[in-house]
């Protein structure tokens, strides 16, 4: 299986707003109506009951969307309002990188490197189970907040055909106890991050079956980036990509429009 990390890929925000003027738009609306209602945009309960949430969550469900996809897709605009307002900090994990981390804790202290981003891990190196079968894990979400708490969403299953894109929302976690998820032990009755995937092992791939995993991968990205500045490279979208054999489709992903860092293993 071919495990891609050259370039940023199409992120998950990016899905979900396809115009740059769209995430504008909903942070202006939601930031109007808060100062309407004096709602806590911090806290994602009040954030998905604002009329401009509803509005947008209603514009990408679709008639057809699953039960749950509300609580869903409102969690990922709670995620791109803030990923909007700390000014799209997307950070793209290489394999090398990744495999180190999965491996053992880095050093250095487990504080996010910025209020929100995400998290965009080797394309098909991650994979989760959706309840209808095994999705690729494309990366993570977070946002911290004043009062000390992470909310971080899973995003899974994105295509650059835009047929699909699956998010999976984790727990309310307090930031206090991010040093204790360097060591977490998340699955207890089996290795963390193990997979039981077809030729997982020949091809080193990984599982994500917990949210103590997230957080766990998660806590290490952000303690390696603390000890090894180093190992992140700020780079500009890529513009170009392999085309396929007849010249008809790329051959390789579609990237993201996005600036981002790139880490890598380092020292």
């Amino acid at each position: 299986m071919s495990l891609h990390d050259a370039y940023a890929r199409v992120t998950p925000f990016e899905f979900a707003f396809r115009d740059q003027s769209r995430a504008d738009q909903l942070v202006a609306d939601v930031e109007e109506e808060a100062r309407g209602r004096g709602a806590d945009v911090a806290a994602p309960h009040a954030f998905v009951t604002m009329g401009a949430v509803a509005g947008f969550v209603a514009e990408i469900e679709g008639p057809d969307a699953p039960v749950g996809a509300t609580h869903q897709y409102g969690a990922l605009a709670f995620q791109g309002y803030h990923f909007t307002k700390a000014s799209f900090p997307l950070y793209l994990l290489t394999t090398h990188a990744v495999r180190y981390l999965v491996e053992g804790s880095p050093g250095g202290v487990a504080s996010a490197p910025t209020p929100a981003g995400y998290l965009q891990l080797p394309q098909h190196l991650f994979w989760t189970d959706s309840g209808q079968g095994p999705e690729s894990v494309d990366g993570v979400f977070w946002t911290t907040t004043e009062d000390g708490a992470l909310h971080a969403l899973l995003a899974s299953g994105v295509r650059s055909d835009g047929s699909g894109l699956g998010v999976v929302p984790l727990p309310e976690a307090p930031m206090a106890d991010a040093s204790d998820w360097l060591g977490l032990d998340a699955r207890g009755d089996g290795r963390d991050f193990a997979s039981d995937l077809p030729g997982a092992d020949i091809d080193g791939l990984y599982s994500v079956a917990s949210s103590g995993e997230v957080l766990k991968l998660l806590s290490r990205f952000w303690a390696y980036m603390e000890a090894v500045p180093g190992a992140a490279e700020r780079s500009a979208p890529t513009t170009e990509v392999a085309a396929g054999d007849d010249g008809s489709q790329n051959a390789d992903p579609e990237p993201s429009a996005l600036p981002y860092t790139r880490v890598t293993l380092s020292g």
